[in-house]
């Protein structure tokens, strides 16, 4: 078994969580110079009627698809991929990442003083077709926000990007009244359940 996995994501916060594993990992990026072009955000579009659950798995399924074929075609070492994918839910309607200031602030009004679900789907390619998956499910309500404050949080541009216009580890976390589930999991990677499929591949000791 290499000493070492593939991360399949973009995301800086997925990296350091993979740290505080102690798990060596090199980035497995899209769109490298002379590589061919990939479409990443096609990945993440949502099929009409899709539940909230079934998306994110889908979509991780897919963005670990095109992974494997990355690793493949760049003729790299082998060893596990990992990837994941987050999408914010509030009850079936699926809150991705905002279109822009005014989108991520009607995500936030929708939000305020009400419980809404994250939901984190992780996905592991071991070896030839062995795969690994586990999916998250965390429960987070937010305060009543006023006007004043989604302004000014929209204002700091840390909505734009992130499912459901926000970062819990950012000034966000201000604003959460209630957390039941995995705080890690909301970030990004939930670790609980990411050193379980680590586990069972033989990266981490069980």
């Amino acid at each position: 078994m290499p000493d070492f996995i593939y991360l399949a994501s973009q995301s800086p916060r997925r990296g350091r969580l993979l740290d505080q594993l102690g798990v060596r990992h090199l980035p497995l990026l899209p769109n490298a110079p002379g590589d061919v072009a990939e479409d990443a955000e096609g990945l993440e579009q949502v099929a009409r009627g899709e539940a909230p659950a079934t998306y994110v798995q889908r979509a991780t399924g897919l963005k670990l698809d095109a992974a494997v074929a990355r690793r493949e075609r760049r003729g790299l070492a082998p060893a596990p991929i990992l990837c994941a994918d987050t999408t914010v839910a509030l009850g079936r309607e699926i809150l991705g990442k905002p279109l822009d200031a005014q989108d991520a602030a009607r995500m936030l009004a929708s939000l305020s003083g009400r419980e809404h679900r994250v939901l984190t789907a992780v996905a592991l390619q071991v070896d030839g077709p062995r795969r690994l998956v586990a999916l998250s499910v965390s429960r987070v309500r937010f305060a009543p926000l006023t006007a004043r404050q989604i302004d000014a949080y929209v204002a700091s541009g840390e909505p734009l990007g992130k499912a459901g216009a926000y970062a819990i580890q950012g000034a966000a976390a201000q604003h959460v009244r209630h957390l039941s589930g995995s705080y890690s999991g909301v970030m990004g990677l939930p670790l609980f359940e990411t050193a379980q499929l680590l586990r069972l591949a033989g990266v981490l000791a069980s």
